[in-house]
């Protein structure tokens, strides 16, 4: 398992991680598999999408903005209800296939961590199979 760090500096925000992420398939030498990647805590997520235009990711946030807002009259007392809700509509895992050595990721396609309660250190949890 690699464990790679990310820090983000906002309370909403995709970090793309593509590169990290290219970098521990090529050190591991597998050529056909799958990567897998887990976010390990409840108010984060990853996800696959576009990573040419940085609108899409400002256009993700704020629709996830519009389905969980903020201040909703939650129930949960810590104050980040709507982020916990924005992890679970996004999803804690995606799965990618090695292709020739490589992430086999189409032309636009990026791997974004998805914080929703920052700024804060979280983690990304690799394996490659």
């Amino acid at each position: 398992m690699i464990t790679l760090k990310v820090k983000s500096s906002k309370r909403n925000e995709m970090i793309d991680i593509t590169s990290s992420i290219r970098g521990e398939v090529e050190r591991s030498g597998v050529a056909e598999g799958i990567c897998i990647v887990y976010i390990p805590h409840t108010t984060a997520g990853v996800i696959v999408n576009e990573g040419a235009d940085p609108d899409v990711r400002l256009d993700i946030l704020d629709s996830l903005t519009r389905l969980a807002p903020p201040s909703e009259g939650y129930r949960h007392g810590e104050g980040n209800s709507d982020s916990h809700i924005k992890a679970a509509l996004v999803g804690s895992s995606v799965t990618i296939p090695i292709e020739q050595g490589r992430l086999a990721l189409g032309t636009w396609q990026s791997v974004f961590f998805c914080e929703f309660d920052g700024p804060r250190s979280r983690r990304a949890l690799i394996r490659i199979l």
